[in-house]
């Protein structure tokens, strides 16, 4: 039966991190565009266990990595996700959901 990720020491997360790295790159040359996804997916999940939750404040706004666009308002965090809202270039909050992203997703914290 397979680990979770949370089951991990940070050095088995580098090495699988490492390792689904070169399945995403094989996946990519071959045109394989779902299973390349899923690999990153699965690569933001392991880095999001090599973090520490609590360098994340709550009520506090983050930039999101891969979204410039948009920033990222904690709410709270549980484990390893933070729990909030995306917010427009304009401020405003983008959707009505809350949602939760993997801490590896967050970017710099954005000066108040």
């Amino acid at each position: 039966m397979e680990k979770r990720y949370s089951e991990y020491s940070y050095g088995e997360l580098r090495s699988e991190v490492a390792l689904l790295k070169e399945k995403a790159l094989k996946a990519e040359q071959l045109g394989m565009v779902n299973e390349y996804a899923v690999y990153e997916r699965k690569i933001t999940m392991a880095k999001a266990y090599m973090l520490d939750p609590e360098d994340f404040d709550p009520q506090t706004e983050y930039e999101i990595e891969g979204d410039p666009a948009h920033t990222f308002y904690i709410e709270y965090l549980n484990g390893v996700f933070a729990w909030g809202y995306r917010k427009g270039i304009t401020g405003e909050r983008a959707g009505k959901k809350e949602e939760a992203l993997p801490i590896s997703m967050i970017g710099k914290r954005i000066k108040e």
